[in-house]
């Protein structure tokens, strides 16, 4: 039996890596972020862990109370994993880390940025000041599938799932949306539907920092 190290810390920050700092925990639970997720789906946004290390820290973070094990309503009834209330407060530290990671060096230049990664650096590098009175919902579509983007009195809202009377659908897959958003890539990549002025004004919402 494996046992689990610990810092034997007492700092509040040497406790809570005790819980996530274990390689693959925190890419865990930003998978989990915009909802419940099944076993092979977590291997999908994480092409590099492998099942027994998956297995192996979903265990460790339901133990700690950060995720459970739950099975969904019909018709549907698959057993997914979600994020329990105690894991649901690590997404401000998520982000917060995500901010500062933006600014660091690729890990090389053919890494890839999977669907929740993507959508999460939004609200990560969100300009409120830039959206000023901007009033618009955006439709993702990322590889198939849907995330609905609302930008309201300086504040962004992201969810999984489709939105009701988009003012513009953006279909694309994470690179492509990616090279737009902040590698100088051309809008004209995008598949657009709808309100293209929105989209436009939509896609400068998300500027890199210039330090973490």
């Amino acid at each position: 039996m494996t046992t689990k190290r610990t810092y034997g810390d007492m700092c509040g920050i040497a406790r809570a890596l005790d819980v996530v700092g274990e390689r693959w925990a925190l890419l865990i639970v930003r998978e989990l972020v915009l909802g419940p997720k099944r076993f092979t789906d977590l291997r999908g946004g994480m092409p590099g862990l492998s099942s027994e290390v998956l297995t192996q820290r979903l265990r460790e973070l339901a133990q700690a109370g950060v995720l459970t094990r739950v099975t969904l309503p019909p018709p549907n009834s698959a057993r997914v994993y979600e994020l329990t209330a105690s894991g649901r407060r690590l997404e401000p530290v998520l982000l917060a880390l995500g901010r500062w990671g933006s600014v660091a060096p690729p890990p090389s230049a053919d890494a890839e940025l999977g669907v929740d990664a993507l959508v999460l650096a939004l609200p990560t590098l969100f300009d409120a000041r830039a959206a000023g009175a901007l009033n618009t919902t955006v439709e993702l579509r990322l590889n198939e599938q849907p995330f609905r983007a609302s930008v309201a009195d300086g504040h962004l809202d992201v969810e999984r799932g489709s939105a009701e009377r988009p003012d513009a659908v953006i279909t694309a897959d994470p690179a492509s949306l990616a090279a737009v958003l902040w590698h100088g890539g051309r809008a004209g990549a995008l598949q657009v539907a709808g309100n293209r002025r929105s989209v436009a004004r939509f896609l400068r919402l998300f500027p890199l920092p210039t330090e973490g």
